[in-house]
């Protein structure tokens, strides 16, 4: 529970939502732009007879899509998590391209993006046209050299300062990253690149993968992948993948922040 002004009683909840990012200019609020965010928190106040505010887990850039995304809001309802009918309500009012999953009551000071402790992105390119992947993979034909691009996975996670794969002129503090898993695998005609890291940074994962493609198209040697790191200059990297295969699949937390009220 958290005393807000005038002795109003809230209560905090993570909501674990999943979304299609290709109608979106990305989760954060942008004025006159279409987001998942703004999208949420209309619906979540119109369904709880409230105002609502949501803070994301993060940002996606537009066209990326969410499997499961967690934001954090606070309401004066105290049993949202055990009441059966809420999430059918939500989905009912929620577009087609948006999904609500979950509904978990946390501890007040519970925050959606500062307790995260790691977050998974994977990435699908087709190597063959499939219109049920539309929106959804990078459609694109040619060889790529799977062990090559490992390689370079293997490389990539001896280092923690990944500002060669950051967008120019953002407002963090610093670009350390530590990456616990990276590496692609085969599934039929898929080629998917999972990634795991207590952070990222933004176009990180995009970044990364059109460099790997680099390497997996012979542009460059796995070990070239060190050097692009150590020049700590955007432009020495690959262009970044297009949007729709990107997928945040899923957000870690501590359990000791899931607590009944």
């Amino acid at each position: 529970m958290i005393i807000h002004g005038n002795e109003i009683e809230l209560y905090r909840y993570f909501i674990y939502i999943s979304y299609l990012g290709t109608n979106y200019r990305g989760w954060q609020v942008q004025p006159g732009k279409p987001t998942v965010q703004r999208v949420v928190e209309n619906a979540l106040s119109v369904i709880l007879q409230e105002s609502i505010a949501v803070t994301g887990a993060g940002r996606t850039d537009t066209g990326v899509h969410a499997a499961n995304f967690v934001a954090h809001f606070d309401s004066r309802k105290d049993d949202l998590a055990t009441r059966q009918n809420i999430l059918f309500r939500l989905n009912r009012f929620l577009p087609a391209d948006i999904a609500a999953e979950r509904i978990i009551a946390v501890k007040p000071d519970s925050h959606a993006r500062f307790d995260a402790l790691s977050r998974t992105y994977e990435y699908t390119i087709s190597i063959r046209k499939d219109p049920f992947l539309t929106g959804r993979a990078w459609m694109r034909h040619g060889t790529l050299d799977i062990e090559k691009m490992n390689q370079a996975c293997t490389c990539m996670m001896e280092y923690r300062d990944f500002t060669s794969f950051s967008k120019l002129h953002t407002d963090v503090k610093t670009n350390n990253c530590v990456i616990s898993e990276a590496g692609w695998r085969r599934e039929k005609s898929l080629l998917i690149f999972r990634i795991t890291a207590d952070r990222f940074l933004r176009n990180m994962v995009r970044a990364i993968t059109g460099t790997m493609v680099d390497i997996g198209s012979g542009l460059m040697e796995p070990e070239g992948i060190r050097v692009i790191i150590e020049a700590k200059d955007r432009s020495k990297a690959g262009k970044s993948a297009v949007a729709d295969g990107l997928v945040l699949k899923s957000i870690e937390y501590p359990e000791s922040l899931f607590t009944a009220h």
